[in-house]
């Protein structure tokens, strides 16, 4: 059954549009790969779907489609269009050169303070765009946010959204993928909502500021304690000449109980 609606284009002529290249990544049910278009020989990023593997749950990859296709916003990867043949699906994106957020922190070998606050503003707008369409990231982490471009003051897009959720079989499966990452109420299965980002932006704050995650443990049943009580601490010497602002815009973050969490409007307007 065919799955787009009138958004996408006429069935197998993607290869007419674009050349598609070299692999970039793939996932259990879909390929990424750098395309150029004939015309006007711009480069894209094209998801590959292969239709077989997402028996049952056209629906929730039709409403992914439309949530994406709703997204425009400079610090977010947008869904340019969508082609369809009988046995794929592709969705063509924004190609961005710039590589992981990750990446270039282990390159520099140092990140201020400054250059962390930039990232967390960018990567808060992005969340607060979502979130005033009410939609739930889930995914945070800093593979996920990518560098536009090499350049040194490239913006900051936050990528893999959207199709994150089709994969997951419940809840707790993107949960259990980076446990690192995940808010308490995601591990006790309570009900969740956009809290769960803001819990995620804390983590990464953390990381950005001192290289390593606030939780951490080789065993999965500590870890889960450890992120269930909320317990971490800012230990010395990697966190002494890290302000107080810094620490009190984290501790705001990584609060237990998603009700006293910040919200994005509260994080934005923090001091740091």
């Amino acid at each position: 059954m065919p799955l787009m609606r009138e958004s996408c284009k006429k069935a197998e002529d993607i290869h007419a549009i674009y050349e598609l290249k070299e692999k970039l990544g793939e996932g259990s049910f879909s390929e990424v790969r750098v395309a150029q278009h004939r015309l006007t020989h711009k480069h894209v990023a094209v998801k590959c779907i292969r239709k077989k593997a997402l028996k049952g749950k056209e629906s929730m990859l039709e409403n992914e489609i439309a949530v994406l296709h709703r997204i425009k916003h400079e610090n977010i990867i947008s869904l340019e269009e969508t082609f369809e043949t009988p046995t794929k699906l592709y969705l063509v994106m924004t190609l961005v050169t710039g590589g992981e957020l990750l990446d270039r922190i282990l390159e520099r070998g140092n990140y201020t303070e400054k250059d962390a606050s930039r990232v967390i503003l960018q990567v808060l707008e992005a969340v607060k765009y979502l979130h005033q369409l009410d939609i739930v990231h889930r995914d945070l982490k800093p593979e996920n946010l990518l560098y536009e471009t090499p350049l040194q003051d490239s913006k900051i897009v936050l990528s893999d959204f959207g199709l994150s959720k089709i994969a997951d079989q419940g809840v707790l499966s993107t949960a259990c993928g980076t446990p690192a990452y995940v808010a308490p109420e995601l591990l006790q299965e309570k009900t969740y909502g956009k809290e769960i980002d803001l819990w995620a932006v804390g983590v990464i704050s953390f990381i950005l500021l001192c290289g390593y995650p606030p939780f951490y443990d080789d065993n999965d049943t500590e870890l889960y304690r450890q992120i269930i009580q909320a317990e971490f601490e800012f230990d010395s010497p990697y966190w002494d000449d890290i302000s107080h602002s810094a620490k009190d815009f984290i501790v705001h973050l990584l609060q237990k109980d998603p009700k006293k969490r910040f919200n994005c409007e509260q994080a934005l307007q923090h001091p740091w």
